[in-house]
């Protein structure tokens, strides 16, 4: 009779244990500031003459609601003969994230028709774009060095 109220004692205990575990939420925050990652990015992977947007401009080029970001950090080429660009964004609400991704690939389809019929090489480049999405963080690279970029950008994030 012990045994077995001990046995079912461990059961519940157990069953507690998992449950309980299963209500820990991760969540993944970066240790800069979108500007400061497109800054460190930029440091460590030389591209081409990049300008940072305003506002304004971000939201024309990307048409996302200012008021659904956190920060973001858009920087696009100087003269419109290159493709390169990196666009961080961070989400206030988890719910937005793939408003704001769908917008960035949007933005990355804009890019490569812009260039279809005029720059070959930097079409090519528009075309091996990378999105990547951690938590409320949305990144968008156009760049033949992209792996190299968002090896940087994963460098500023951490689970808590």
């Amino acid at each position: 009779m012990k045994k077995m109220m001990l046995i079912m004692l461990t059961m519940v205990l157990a069953m507690v244990v998992s449950a309980c575990s299963g209500d820990k939420t991760t969540t993944i925050e970066a240790s800069k500031s979108a500007k400061e990652m497109a800054d460190q990015m930029l440091k460590e992977v030389e591209q081409p003459d990049l300008m940072e947007l305003s506002e304004e401009e971000m939201q024309n080029l990307y048409n996302i609601d200012p008021a659904k970001l956190e920060d973001f950090s858009v920087r696009v080429p100087m003269m419109n003969v290159k493709t390169n660009e990196i666009a961080i964004f961070k989400v206030k609400d988890e719910k937005d994230v793939a408003d704001v991704e769908a917008a960035a690939k949007q933005r990355a389809e804009n890019v490569m028709k812009q260039f279809e019929q005029y720059l070959p090489d930097q079409y090519e480049n528009a075309k091996n774009h990378k999105i990547v999405v951690k938590g409320n963080y949305v990144l968008l690279v156009i760049s033949d060095r992209a792996d190299e970029l968002i090896k940087v950008y994963d460098s500023f994030f951490e689970e808590k």
